[in-house]
């Protein structure tokens, strides 16, 4: 039964009309005209015939009830979150993985509940593990409603200590997508603590967040070649980047029995006994170099003449072999010239402090590299300006491949994913772990962020299935909004859904997900 509209301008006429089935065609039969249209609406009739019949229709009574205020919330509580992430948590395998490693412990509360409502914590407002047991009272997350924070806290420790065994059940579940498994990305960052963090973790070291002031830490992550995060590595602040690469190497042979990877990491993981490590365990690698300190590559590869082959838009290279040592130079024109323009910015600038004195340049690493001292006096050092120009929108790499130099070079800017891993992990941890007294907690907590990455990994992948390509910060503030209002109504309690914001009903499409209905009964 449905109302239509008859006629044509000005005699249209409303109709309410039923579909009956008469042999095996379905035909329509008028059941009554409620009159002209434009006279109905302009008296209100139609008005007053939808207010009537909401009498008789409970979803739409239940709902205009709660909009006009006639019925009173009693409890409000986000749903999206669950609902979409709690899909993924299962099908990446993480939720099995956990309660079949919990399987002999004897906890008294549902660790495996404690770790999932952290994990969504810091996908949708991130901090301390004190705010995470405030934010999970507005969720509704199945079996997680008496959950306390000393439960998140122990979780933590758990977690932290379990964290290698998780990863590698992780990777034995998800092994068919790791079929190609023949590129593995590998870098570090660190990450610093507003407390003293832990045992032994918390460390004073090189910051690569400019917070030499605060102890950090080390991390590191290892990603496959199309990008899904495999596992991460926590080590003390003071641990040196150089000296990560082989233990990686090694746990990972081990842990997942990878014997024929090619390994790709930045220059700042690079020394010569790592490159021979990596060639006496029979390893390929594609390893960035040092191009300023290494007098093989500043004299030996980048004094090599030779053409430049293009490889894409704003991108050359070219081969040089060193006796037997094969490296790959790259050049990117666009950033040859933005090098320039930086160096001549700064020696611009120099000329103007050199005027109002020195003692403001000694400190600026940048100014110091292109000056010197002649009789006493500051001056700009020529040579040195004209000897940087040959290091413009260049960057160099050692490899032991048989891979073309092109692709070396393409494997190579992949290394951004780690990057950008990173930076997610970052924003994700952005008020900082860590006042917790244990090192097992401090690494649940970080783990947790590793944990959360993978899941937003896995959806995007999915949307991407689809030909969706949706942003995060748009995604967590439309599942967010999706939430369900407890009403009650004489002696019946009912739970109301909104209607979906934005993207959320793509990324619940995305996942599989079964939109609740706009009104359901609470039994």
């Amino acid at each position: 039964m449905f109302i239509r509209i008859k006629g044509t301008e000005p005699y249209r006429y409303l109709q309410v009309v039923e579909n009956r089935r008469d042999g095996n065609r379905v035909v329509q039969r008028v059941l009554c005209t409620l009159g002209r249209m434009d006279q109905l609406v302009a008296s209100g009739a139609t008005d007053a015939l939808l207010r009537s019949l909401a009498r008789f229709g409970r979803q739409v009574r239940l709902v205009e009830g709660y909009r006009g205020g006639q019925l009173e919330a009693k409890q409000v509580r986000q749903i999206g979150p669950d609902l979409a992430l709690g899909r993924l948590w299962d099908g990446v395998g993480i939720q099995g993985v956990i309660d079949n490693l919990l399987q002999d412990r004897r906890f008294e509360f549902p660790v495996e509940r404690a770790i999932y409502v952290t994990v969504l914590h810091r996908l949708f407002e991130s901090g301390s593990d004190r705010s995470c047991e405030r934010w999970g009272r507005g969720l509704r997350i199945p079996g997680a409603e008496e959950l306390e924070l000393h439960h998140l806290y122990r979780a933590m420790r758990w977690l932290g200590e379990a964290k290698d065994m998780v990863e590698e059940a992780l990777f034995c579940r998800r092994r068919d997508l790791f079929t190609e498994f023949t590129l593995a990305f590998f870098d570090t960052t660190s990450l610093y603590f507003e407390g003293r963090g832990g045992e032994t973790l918390g460390r004073y070291g090189h910051s690569k967040d400019h917070r030499p002031d605060l102890r950090q830490m080390v991390m590191g992550a290892v990603l496959a070649g199309d990008g899904r995060p495999v596992s991460c590595e926590l080590w003390p602040g003071n641990h040196v980047d150089s000296k990560a690469l082989l233990p990686v190497v090694d746990r990972l042979r081990r842990r997942f029995g990878l014997k024929r990877v090619c390994w790709v990491a930045d220059r700042g993981m690079v020394n010569q006994g790592t490159i021979e490590g990596l060639e006496e365990r029979g390893m390929e690698y594609i390893l960035g170099a040092r191009m300023r300190q290494q007098r093989e590559v500043r004299e030996g590869v980048l004094g090599r003449g030779g053409r430049y082959r293009e490889v894409a838009d704003n991108l050359r290279v070219k081969e040089v072999w060193v006796e037997g040592r094969r490296y790959i130079v790259c050049h990117n024109p666009d950033e040859a010239t933005k090098d320039a323009a930086d160096r001549q910015a700064i020696v611009g600038s120099l000329e103007d402090k050199l005027k109002e004195g020195i003692k403001q340049l000694v400190g600026n690493r940048g100014y110091r590299r292109f000056l010197r001292t002649l009789k006493g006096a500051m001056t700009i050092d020529r040579d040195k300006v004209e000897q940087d120009a040959r290091y413009d929108g260049k960057f160099v790499l050692r490899t032991n491949t048989s891979l073309p130099a092109d692709e070396i070079a393409v494997q190579y800017k992949r290394l951004l994913m780690v990057e950008q891993f990173f930076r997610s992990a970052k924003s994700l941890l952005h008020t900082r772990p860590v006042f917790h007294q244990w090192d097992a907690t401090i690494q649940g907590h970080v783990f947790c962020s590793f944990l959360a990455l993978m899941l937003v990994d896995e959806m995007k992948r999915r949307l991407a299935t689809r030909g969706w390509n949706l942003e995060w910060a748009d995604i967590r503030h439309d599942l967010e909004a999706l939430t369900e209002v407890e009403v009650r109504d004489g002696e019946e309690t009912y739970l109301l859904r909104p209607p979906l914001q934005g993207v959320a009903g793509k990324v619940l499409q995305a996942l599989g997900v079964a939109i609740p209905p706009s009104v359901r009964a609470l039994g």
